[in-house]
């Protein structure tokens, strides 16, 4: 049947996304999924919704969810855009906002959706070698280019990006727009939103899939001075006018106005990731400073893979990355409950002591 795809078709290399097993009393620590579940009260609201009116339309600029996203972050609803999952809303971002003659830049080691959008809609870029801690080097970034994009906290390595360190590469990149991805930065770092009054070039992306425990329901929003949000909205309304639909509206803006749900579960990630991270350590791991809700390990002694088959062997799956040889020695493990965790180490007490 490929005879009747499209000639780009033939060219692009999907995202793989991380597993999604049906295997009963599994320890699913690969893609990152809070742990606990959604607020009691995003729950309420999407039972509100099992109504008649389902037959409607949603609301095609989810306004009540761009009003919530900005009483959150201190800016103007105007200055707030939402789709379907932050991937939805970054697809946007690289067709609208980083499709220019010369290459984007983004890290080497990354979120791998970044090379599969300029893939489809023929971007050109370069990657920038992370430093030899895996650390961002904003020294890199400086110079000529068309856009620079990166996940902060990165993923999957977990390392952050300090706001000052932000803020030089805005100043050196004036004429390009600079897109900070910000699915992790609730379990450890400061958002990038404090910037966007003060740089036109500024885009920040986020997700309510983390540590709002939506990655269910699917939104994801951007916060930007009005000529970038409207530039989203153009490409919005050239591919789907209705991206949220009511549940999804609904339950978005009752887990952004639930903070104090939002406050404990994240600090319960951020104190068990702290934890495990000792423990880890104790066993022989090199874990690097993560301020997302995962890790990202090795062992001097054990490979990444070999690791990831013996867990799952015990019913705990993990992620590892085979390439590149870089980080094929890690496993990127998500932050699950404290009896979890627990298992996992004992898990691993026992891989290890074979």
């Amino acid at each position: 049947m490929s005879k009747f795809w499209s000639s780009i078709v033939h060219e692009l290399t999907p995202y793989i996304p991380g597993e999604q097993p049906k295997i009963s009393n599994l320890i699913k620590l690969n893609t990152n999924e809070n742990p606990y579940g959604p607020s009691p009260k995003v729950l309420a609201a999407l039972q509100a919704e099992v109504a008649d009116s389902l037959r409607l339309y949603p609301d095609p600029a989810s306004d009540r969810v761009r009003e919530a996203v900005a009483n959150f972050y201190d800016v103007a609803s105007n200055q707030v855009f939402v789709g379907n999952g932050s991937d939805e809303v970054l697809a946007h971002v690289f067709n609208a906002l980083l499709k220019h003659e010369a290459p984007i830049l983004f890290p080497d080691i990354t979120y791998s959706f970044y090379p599969v959008y300029c893939g489809l809609y023929g971007i050109a870029y370069e990657t920038v070698p992370l430093g030899p801690e895996f650390e961002i080097q904003v020294e890199d970034y400086m110079r000529p280019n068309g856009g620079i994009i990166f996940p902060n906290p990165n993923a999957p390595t977990g390392r952050l990006l300090a706001l000052a360190d932000i803020e030089r590469l805005l100043k050196a990149n004036q004429e390009s727009v600079i897109v900070v991805d910000e699915a992790y930065i609730d379990f450890g770092g400061e958002s990038a939103a404090s910037l966007v009054q003060h740089y036109p070039n500024l885009l920040v992306t986020h997700t309510l899939s983390k540590a709002r425990s939506l990655a269910g329901l699917r939104v994801g929003f951007a916060i930007g001075q009005a000529p970038l949000i409207e530039a989203l909205n153009r490409v919005k309304d050239s591919f789907n006018s209705y991206p949220l639909d009511r549940f999804a509206i609904s339950g978005a803006v009752a887990a952004l106005e639930d903070k104090a749900y939002f406050e404990e579960t994240r600090h319960k990630v951020m104190a068990t990731r702290e934890s495990l991270v000792a423990e880890m350590q104790a066993l022989g791991f090199t874990v690097l400073p993560s301020a997302a809700n995962f890790i990202f390990a090795r062992h001097a002694e054990r490979s990444g893979a070999e690791l990831a088959a013996l867990l799952r062997e015990r019913n705990i799956i993990v992620r590892h990355f085979s390439k590149p040889a870089r980080i094929s020695e890690f496993l990127r493990i998500t932050i699950g409950t404290n009896d979890q965790s627990s298992a996992l180490i004992q898990a691993l007490r026992e891989i290890l002591n074979d």
